[in-house]
């Protein structure tokens, strides 16, 4: 009886030690940086008692640790799964507390059995970081160990939903594992990525930079476009991790969840009717629109200061998941640009490995002309949305409210990029370009000949627009399935996607395409 209760007095020590981390003085100095430990996150996260801890016994091995006696449980790791609204994901969060957080040999281990696990088992990857990066004195282990993540993280892209929340630093080749998941959310001036650190930065290149000008999340959220969402504190990141969640499936292999509409299905808007400016050079909000037409209290817009003339963000119609894209006029008239395109293309992406319909707005007068977006790839970067669109296979409803011009047309879910059904408001202008360009060019001399040029000038504008900007011509063309009133666009959409939602689409064998990047 003796030796039975010391083997579960040694079992209750080992497992007391691993829920220290690093120990009661390292907590409680974490906590004075307001930050939580690892194990708080994840009851913040996790609906409640539905962790279930893995692997807490793993140590360092002793050939790697400088002192084998001060190995402690957990190797700075705590791995597992629990649930998120009643469905099952699997977690991994980096403990400070435990050398830094650093990542080593059976770290890696930890965090590739439980992403080998989530892939096996169909359910989403959800990893808090705050690490000091690489552990130095473990050297190439470190390094294989950051390696075998990656390998996952690619390998499993487009089969469960993989989420990064940088709840501390992640600095160094530990950045490229967010880089390769689907979301990256960061607390604000609390959480940083980089891959160099401001010192070695200012030592080659003799630039002066703090680390929250450098990596810190509105740095990622707006000038670079690495981040999805922000949020104040760790634990309301926590409960976007929770909010968006919700909106999608936990693998390729199903559809997303459903939830009972809390508005009316078939709601009409009058508002929508006069929401577009009678001068075609206004702007007005997308934002609105799209608040308008999606149930309510429903959009969750992602990546809302990068790029922002477009927009990109999930929501639900009567109650089911969707993808929304779209260009916002008060930005940059909703041209689109580099930016732009790399923010449509991965969302599109995302949505299509996910059997997430979408959804698109289209209000563009097309690509942003200057030598500084040709000299650095427009041509490149725009191509990717096409490929986006054309690639994807989930239902795809598409609205023209005003300009559609060019390129724009093309690229925005045009209907000979596979999209389902293109539906365009009374508004809407489908053409090669607006009434001034072409003004422009093929009016330009019979305009200067002319005894009043300006008078002849809007003459021949009013003409062109009369002729080939309005949407009867693209309907006639069968370019757009119906010209619909904009107060009816929720109701037209739902129809839509209740008429598609079981589309079958077959894609011509091969490996994997080879999109422009």
């Amino acid at each position: 009886m003796q030796s039975e209760n010391a083997r579960l007095s040694k079992l209750k020590e080992i497992r007391r030690q691993s829920k220290l981390g690093g120990g009661e003085a390292r907590i409680a100095k974490h906590h004075e940086k307001g930050k939580l430990t690892a194990r708080e996150r994840l009851d913040e996260l996790l609906d409640p008692a539905s962790f279930h801890e893995l692997l807490p016994f793993v140590t360092q091995r002793a050939d790697l640790a400088e002192n084998p006696e001060e190995s402690l449980p957990g190797d700075g790791v705590v791995t597992g799964y629990g649930q998120i609204n009643g469905r099952t994901v699997y977690v991994y969060a980096q403990d400070f507390t435990v050398m830094g957080g650093s990542l080593g040999e059976a770290q890696s281990q930890k965090i590739c059995r439980i992403m080998d696990l989530a892939a096996q088992n169909g359910a989403p990857i959800i990893g808090l970081i705050d690490s000091g990066g690489a552990r130095i004195q473990e050297g190439i282990y470190s390094l294989k160990g950051y390696a075998e993540i990656f390998r996952r993280n690619a390998i499993y892209s487009g089969v469960v939903p993989q989420i990064s929340l940088i709840l501390g630093p992640c600095a160094g080749g530990a950045a490229y594992s967010p880089a390769l998941t689907d979301f990256i959310f960061m607390v604000e001036k609390q959480s940083y990525m980089f891959i160099t650190g401001p010192n070695v930065i200012k030592a080659i290149t003799g630039e002066e930079v703090d680390f929250e000008s450098l990596g810190g999340a509105q740095t990622h959220l707006s000038v670079s476009g690495v981040a999805s969402l922000t949020a104040p504190n760790e634990v309301e990141t926590l409960s976007l991790c929770r909010s968006l969640m919700s909106y999608l499936p936990s693998n390729n292999m199903e559809n997303p969840p459903f939830y009972a509409p809390a508005d009316v299905p078939f709601r009409m808007d009058a508002e929508l009717n006069s929401i577009i400016p009678d001068d075609p050079t206004s702007p007005y909000s997308m934002h609105e629109v799209i608040l308008r037409v999606m149930d309510q209290n429903s959009f969750l817009e992602l990546q809302p200061a990068f790029a922002t003339n477009a927009i990109i963000g999930l929501a639900r119609l009567n109650g089911c998941s969707v993808g929304i894209v779209s260009q916002e006029p008060s930005a940059l008239a909703g041209v689109i640009d580099i930016d732009a395109s790399d923010k449509i293309c991965r969302f599109v992406r995302f949505c299509d490995c996910f059997n997430i319909p979408l959804i698109t707005f289209v209000d563009s007068p097309g690509f942003l002309p200057g030598v500084n977006q040709e000299h650095r790839g427009i041509i490149r970067h725009g191509a990717k949305v096409l490929y986006a669109y054309s690639e994807a296979t989930v239902p795809k409803v598409s609205v023209v409210t005003r300009k559609a011009y060019g390129g724009a047309y093309v690229v925005m879910s045009s209907k000979f990029l596979g999209t389902d059904i293109n539906y365009a408001w009374p508004t809407a202008e489908i053409a090669v370009m607006g009434a001034d360009g072409a003004a422009n060019i093929l009016y330009q001399k019979q305009i200067d000949k002319s005894a009043d040029p300006v008078a002849e000038r809007d003459r021949v504008m009013r003409e062109y627009t009369e002729k080939y900007l309005n949407p009867y011509v693209a309907a006639r063309a069968g370019i757009v399935d119906e010209i619909i009133e904009p107060s009816e666009t929720r109701v037209k959409i739902i129809s839509a996607l209740a008429a598609i939602r079981e589309k079958q689409e077959h894609s011509p064998a091969r490996k994997h395409g080879n999109s422009p990047v």
